[in-house]
């Protein structure tokens, strides 16, 4: 059975989605809040901690009618729109549509979130000493940054064939 395009694309958003809200569930259900697991030392820990912003807790002290524009409102309708656009532009790569598939995904799990729990569920922290260090983050957040990389890379992919025929 061979998928149409567009069944592929909603099939990639829904596996984001799921993976994300699947660790989620188990984090809640499984990790007491504020309580740190090192998993590899102390360079890559688990933790349950609730964001009620966005990136970094940014906006997490914004009154609620701005964090319901800023977190909820806008957000909803730039995942509209970049479905609408992947699901009509058929010339799109493949490394454009695994992108922004996983943007969109990583997108509707926080989103989804918010709603429902009026936070995001972070459990992911990484320090390599003074070499890398992040906040805590989430399956979604991967999933949003994987998809800008495949983005980054299908643009550098795609202008690099472009001066090549030039």
């Amino acid at each position: 059975m061979k998928l149409s395009r567009t069944q592929f694309i909603l099939g990639l958003i829904a596996i984001n989605i799921a993976f994300d809200q699947i660790s989620k569930f188990l984090v809640r259900a499984y990790v007491t809040p504020y309580e740190t697991t090192e998993l590899i030392g102390d360079k890559f820990i688990l933790t349950n901690v609730e964001n009620s912003g966005a990136f970094l807790s940014l906006g997490s002290d914004l009154n609620p009618t701005l964090k319901s524009i800023f977190l909820l409102i806008i957000p909803i309708a730039v995942l509209g729109y970049v479905t609408y656009y992947i699901l009509t532009h058929k010339t799109l790569d493949k490394y454009s549509i695994f992108g922004f598939s996983c943007i969109i995904g990583g997108g509707i799990a926080n989103v989804y979130d918010r709603i429902m729990y009026g936070s995001v569920t972070d459990f992911f922290h990484i320090d390599l000493g003074g070499v890398f260090k992040t906040g805590v983050f989430n399956l979604a957040d991967m999933s949003v940054m994987l998809g800008m990389g495949l983005l980054l890379y299908s643009n550098f992919i795609t202008t690099k064939k472009a001066k090549q025929n030039t």
